[in-house]
């Protein structure tokens, strides 16, 4: 798996997330000052609710702006097993019923889930429970993150 292709599909799906993001505030905002929705009475709420939906799309659409920065700027470096899984590192976990997980550790903002060739690729970044549990860690090591009730174990089998 090439980790810098990887980095281009998570920019090129925040640049669809950016998209529909600016234009879900541009019709919130159009829904809001549209005189049809001019309250009539303390009652009549549309044109505010809209003035907040287009608020938090805005917010929205900066957020993902601030992380395709950081996700531009981003440039993974190779393994280095002196220093332990790092920021960038590409990770195979396997569980206890050997089902095995790829995981790219990025910056902020872009968690999502990537198709590689027939292999899915969950994106997460360092601020991600599982990502804390695997920084500082080297292939054969063991990893153990509590979610909820739940505790799961991990061995990391592969790192790139």
């Amino acid at each position: 798996m090439d980790k810098f292709l990887l980095q281009q599909q998570v920019l090129e799906r925040l640049a669809e997330d950016l998209l529909q993001a600016e234009q879900a505030a541009r019709a919130a905002h159009e829904t809001a000052t549209h005189e049809e929705n001019i309250a009539e009475n303390k009652y009549d709420t549309l044109g505010l609710e809209a003035a907040y939906l287009a608020t938090g799309q805005a917010r929205r659409a900066e957020a993902i702006r601030q992380a395709m920065v950081h996700w531009r700027q981003f440039r993974p470096l190779p393994y280095d097993a002196s220093k332990g899984i790092q920021l960038g590192a590409l990770v195979c976990l396997v569980n206890a019923d050997d089902q095995q997980q790829q995981l790219f550790l990025g910056p902020d903002g872009g968690s999502m889930k990537l198709l590689s060739g027939d292999q899915f690729v969950q994106v997460i970044s360092s601020d991600a429970p599982l990502a804390r549990a695997v920084l500082g860690k080297c292939e054969g090591d063991e990893v153990s993150i509590q979610i909820a009730a739940v505790r799961q174990q991990f061995e990391v089998l592969q790192v790139l």
